[in-house]
């Protein structure tokens, strides 16, 4: 496992950090043994940050990360988790206050709930799950990041951006007052190396790359024939008219696998760490042999130029969460 600098903190975190929606909620059936093994074998394998949100189940995934830190007691592992709005809005509104999303209070509130199921005193980096530029220099929310970190009860400080809106937090990352971003960054949606990295460099923020397989697709395991699991949210993302399309797209990445890359999973992970300003990727992994698969793409090798120069040519305008 190799290891980069996260921003200004000066922690150095793993290159492969371990995301815990799919293991929380909504993706599929629950296997809750088979998903504290998981994270106990990341750990072993030398991952030491874990990415959570309250809404992963309603603290079930947090739940979950206790019940795995406490068969690695004596591992220092870096826990993100993420305040969610108010009004339960994803993604944000551009034209709602932060007041109906986000307050000091409701900060509060959320961090105290995510510390009881973390079974800690303090986490590592608190998020917003959504962020709005607009919502900046309004409300009290900041209030309430000021007074948990005073009482030691949050490190750092950081956001979530909205699906596919790399630009939503230009503002706030040149304001200084957060210490990461979270961005959905693959090789479909190579967007936030337009501007949003740029600033972050500048400022020295922390680029967490999430969503690394596009949901499922640029691991190469999905067919046109693939039927979800009917509590799998995917049903909805990948339906039975864009799946065609979607695999046609993949198919013609498997020029990615070579010596090293054993699979398009391992290519999709080298193509965020191929860039600099990338802090770490945070793949959803709930069973061990994902966990092996995607830690092996951290081996100190990124993808050729002439690699990069042609997955340009595969970025894919779209989006289908809405």
């Amino acid at each position: 496992m190799q290891y980069r600098l996260f921003g200004r903190t000066k922690i150095q975190v793993s290159e492969i950090g371990h995301g815990t929606w799919t293991m929380g909620s909504r993706w599929g059936a629950r296997d809750d043994r088979t998903a504290i093994d998981s994270l106990v074998a990341s750990i072993d394998l030398g991952v030491n940050f874990i990415d959570t949100a309250f809404v992963y189940g309603h603290g079930h995934s947090e739940g979950l990360i206790a019940s795995a830190l406490k068969l690695r007691p004596k591992k220092e592992i870096f826990i993100a988790t993420k305040v969610p709005p108010k009004n339960h809005q994803w993604p944000a509104q551009h034209a709602v206050p932060v007041e109906e999303s986000f307050t000091k209070k409701h900060i509060i509130e959320y961090t105290e709930k995510s510390l009881k199921n973390l079974r800690r005193d303090f986490i590592d980096l608190q998020q917003l799950h959504v962020w709005n530029d607009t919502w900046l220099g309004h409300g009290d929310f900041l209030e309430g990041i000021e007074k948990l970190k005073q009482e030691g009860k949050i490190r750092f400080f950081g956001v979530s951006l909205n699906d596919h809106q790399p630009n939503s937090a230009l503002q706030i990352v040149a304001s200084g007052l957060i210490d990461s971003v979270q961005v959905i960054y693959n090789i479909f949606d190579q967007t936030p190396e337009t501007k949003l990295f740029p600033v972050c460099q500048k400022h020295n923020v922390a680029v967490i790359a999430r969503v690394p397989f596009d949901e499922g697709s640029l691991t190469g395991t999905l067919t046109p024939q693939t039927i979800f699991h009917p509590k799998d949210w995917r049903k909805t993302y990948f339906t039975p008219e864009r799946l065609p399309e979607v695999c046609q797209k993949v198919n013609k990445l498997t020029f990615l696998v070579r010596d090293e890359i054993k699979t398009l999973s391992q290519a999709a992970l080298k193509f965020c760490l191929s860039h600099p300003q990338v802090s770490l990727v945070i793949p959803g992994m709930k069973k061990i042999n994902h966990v092996k698969e995607n830690c092996a793409a951290s081996d100190g090798k990124i993808l050729t130029g002439e690699e990069l120069e042609k997955i340009k040519t595969h970025a894919w305008n779209r989006n289908f969460y809405n």
